[in-house]
Formats: C-alpha cells, sequence, structure tokens
C-alpha cells in the first residue's frame, strides 16, 4: 500500500508503510496531494526512487490528507446490519447526501457538539471513503476503478435526535463544524487490489461498536462512484463516504476512532 499525506503544517508527502518522501521528491511538478489524484489509479512511484529519503511516520504530525476536497457524498444504510439495527428496510438505489466543505476537520479533530439545547443525541461512526482521482461522466461499474484515486478512513457525525424528528432535517443533522473526520492520507492500493474483506470498526473509548467488511456493502464502492456519475460530474478530491457498519452515542469526554484494516484509522477526541 502507498498513501499521498500531508502534514498539519501543510506539505505533501508520497509514503508506503517505511516511512514517507517530500512529494515533490518523486512528482516535480506537483505542489499538492490533488495533483497527483489523477495517477494513483495507475499505481503511484515507489518512494525508494524519489530524491530524498523518507521520514517514519512518527517523525510526522499528519492533517487531513485533502486541504480542500471537493464534493462529500455520504451513503445512508449501506450495510444491511445497519439498516435492522435502525429497523428500517436498506434502499434498492443508494441513499446518498451532501455534506459541507465546512463539515471537515483533520485527524485528533477534536468532534465538537452543538450546545444541548440544540442536540443532545449525536453518533458517531467509522466508514471507508472513497477519493476520486479523474474527473469522469457515466463510468461504467467495470470502469469505475480507472477513476478511483484510493481510499481515506473518516468518522461521520450525526446529531441523531434533529434527524429522528423528520428525516427531511438530514442536512442539518449532518452539516455541524467538525462531523467528518478526515483521515491523516489516501491510502493507495495496487491495482485490481479487491477490498471485499477489509473490515471497517468503529470504535469508541478503546471499545468496538460496531464492525463488518466492506464485501457486505450493498452497494460497493465502484457501484457508488458509477451511479453519482451518472448523476453529475465527479471531480479530483470528491470524497464519498460508503456507509457504516454502527454508530455509537458520543459524549463530551469520548475517543472515536475509525479502523479500516489495511487502509489506516483516524481518531478524534470528542468535546462540547
Amino acid at each position: 500500500m502507498r498513501y499521498l499525506a500531508r502534514t498539519a503544517d501543510g506539505r505533501s508527502l508520497l509514503g508506503d508503510d517505511a516511512g514517507f518522501v517530500p512529494l515533490a521528491a518523486a512528482y516535480p511538478d506537483a505542489s499538492s496531494v490533488r495533483d497527483v489524484l489523477p495517477a494513483a489509479s495507475g499505481g503511484l512511484v515507489d518512494p525508494d526512487e524519489a530524491s530524498a529519503g523518507r521520514v517514519g511516520r512518527d517523525g510526522l504530525t499528519l492533517g487531513p490528507a485533502l486541504a480542500d476536497p471537493g464534493k462529500l457524498f455520504g451513503i445512508g444504510l449501506n450495510y444491511a446490519d445497519h439498516a435492522a439495527d435502525l429497523s428500517e428496510e436498506p434502499p434498492d438505489e443508494p441513499a446518498s447526501f451532501f455534506k459541507p466543505a465546512t463539515a471537515a476537520t483533520g485527524p485528533g479533530g477534536p468532534i465538537r457538539l452543538p450546545p444541548a439545547d440544540v442536540s443532545d443525541r449525536v453518533t458517531a461512526e467509522a466508514e471507508l471513503a472513497v477519493v476520486v482521482g479523474r474527473t469522469c461522466r457515466n463510468v461504467a461499474v467495470d470502469e469505475a476503478a480507472a477513476v478511483i484515486a484510493g481510499y481515506v478512513p473518516v468518522v461521520d457525525v450525526t446529531a441523531e435526535d434533529v434527524l429522528q424528528r423528520n428525516p427531511r432535517f438530514l442536512t442539518r443533522a449532518k452539516s455541524f463544524d467538525t462531523f467528518l473526520v478526515l483521515g491523516p492520507h489516501v491510502a493507495v492500493p495496487e491495482p485490481g487490489r479487491d477490498l471485499a474483506d477489509v473490515e471497517v470498526r468503529t470504535v469508541v473509548n478503546g471499545e468496538v461498536a460496531a464492525r463488518n467488511v466492506v464485501g457486505n456493502m450493498h452497494f460497493s464502492p465502484r457501484e457508488l462512484v458509477a451511479f453519482h456519475s451518472e448523476v453529475m460530474t465527479l471531480e479530483p478530491g470528491d470524497v464519498i463516504s460508503t456507509g457504516t457498519p454502527g454508530a455509537a452515542v458520543v459524549e463530551p469526554g469520548d475517543h472515536v476512532r475509525a479502523e479500516i484494516d489495511g487502509v489506516g484509522r483516524v481518531e478524534a477526541d470528542v468535546v462540547r
């Protein structure tokens, strides 16, 4: 697995499990992670070939992998088990929604809960998110891998009580500042890698609250990219969060982590 990342102070990086090099040392014409996304689906340059040596991850403080993400999609009820937990039938088409860019924050967060008189039941959930790498429209499912740059772990947050009052309040319930924690890197698998056996886990205060594998999604990452490309033009840096195996109620003082095997993790403290 190779990674595209950014330090907390904005330096773009290319890396693998052995460490990171400056992105420009491998891609001299690139000034940002976004510049390299179109090339990612074909595989990234080996960091060994860069003109600079590696720095270990432990020696770096990473910020969100994308400084300026594009469209932020969420997908509801994409795991059968999660739909059953909510006593809902899974939709026969992807149930998608948008989150504003201002909802996004980086590793560590914190996730800031609204005042209790606005919402006193907030949930957090781990998700695998797809990062679009190329501008595309009307992409077939079997061609979608060619426009996917990679994957990023995210924590999605919902003002659950707001949503329960009326499903039309979904945008409000999902859009508070810091209600989307973006992971520290875009994980770029080897071309052809099947993610079906990858497990996604929601972890709160060290305890696993929910878990499931990507193969149990109703709509796979490739299907979600193809579906949305039939509706609108997708562009490099667009992020599609693919749904959660399950959410947990969070309170001030809690610590939330999204763990995705082979892709990575992102975590954040919860405050009010």
